[in-house]
């Protein structure tokens, strides 16, 4: 789409703080998009209605939430201030979109589901968008797989499910790659995973073309932790060595299990082609970039 087509539309996004948010603004600015931040809070519905009357947006994007710091174990002992958000928040917003006939584009969590016995690791069977989730390990996943089966009744909402963000930037601790390159050891299990440099640009694509439902927003195929970390090794730090260990030991050292599985992103990449699979992905937008310079994760 040309910068004139681009000029039609007004994004009003929630989530200026978040990693998400910030860089859909940067991306709207990159295309000529017109786009305004949300000033009210997700669970005060006249906040909203007043942001909606004052911006007259086309389209919403919702990358607000709380995730916890300095990970999810916060959910586990913030329950009500996690429900306030990721479920009456998100809810209410729901709500008023469709009241004003405008789509709502919710970054959502893939990290709803596990592995089991009809989606084996290793298998290359991964979880459908119509699959219910079976993964209630964590109160921020439980909570989240609440919304979205409530979300499903919203004809205006577009849910990408995301799971761990990775992007070009390896300064970032909420980057899935600097904190693993961070931690004293990892666990090593083939995931999907959504790299946002290729993937945030096809959701506000998603908003022109006013998609909705449930997509699994993550590049096709999967990769493991330690696959990540040797391309680190090999395009940023040859120097760079870590430590495994098993889901038993990383067990005693979380207070909350984590989601490991894979997503079928059938649906997405018919809707895109042109997406590259996971380790192209890694290769083209985050490890080629960042080879030239050499970064200080």
């Amino acid at each position: 789409m040309g910068a004139e087509a681009n000029a039609s539309f007004n994004f009003l996004i929630y989530g200026r703080t978040g990693w998400i948010g910030g860089l859909l603004g940067k991306l709207c600015e990159a295309q000529g998009i017109s786009y305004t931040y949300g000033s009210g809070r997700l669970q005060d519905r006249q906040s909203i209605v007043d942001d909606i009357e004052t911006v007259k947006p086309s389209h919403v994007f919702n990358a607000a939430g709380v995730t916890g710091r300095p990970n999810v174990d916060w959910c586990e002992s913030h329950k009500v201030e996690t429900i306030r958000t990721n479920v009456a928040g998100t809810l209410t917003l729901a709500d008023i979109c469709r009241e004003k006939g405008l789509v709502l584009i919710n970054y959502a969590t893939g990290c709803i589901f596990e592995y089991d016995s009809g989606h084996p690791l290793g298998s290359g069977v991964g979880f459908k968008e119509e699959d219910t989730p079976n993964f209630t390990g964590s109160f921020y996943s439980k909570t989240k797989a609440m919304v979205e089966e409530l979300l499903k009744n919203y004809e205006n909402v577009c849910t990408l499910r995301v799971r761990m963000p990775i992007s070009s930037d390896l300064s970032n601790p909420r980057n899935f790659i600097t904190k693993i390159a961070r931690y004293e050891k990892v666990v090593d299990i083939p995931n999907s995973m959504t790299i946002l440099d290729e993937l945030l640009p096809i959701s506000i694509e998603m908003a022109k073309r006013n998609l909705t439902g449930i997509y699994n927003f993550t590049n096709p195929g999967v990769v493991s932790h330690n696959e990540i970390l040797e391309m680190y090794r090999e395009y940023i730090d040859p120097s760079f060595t870590w430590k495994n260990f098993t889901l038993e030991e990383q067990a005693k050292v979380i207070v909350a299990p984590r989601s490991n599985n894979e997503l079928d992103a059938t649906k997405l990449k018919t809707e895109f082609p042109e997406m590259l699979s996971i380790k192209e992905s890694l290769i083209k937008f985050v490890f080629e970039p960042n080879k030239k310079t050499g970064v200080k994760a």
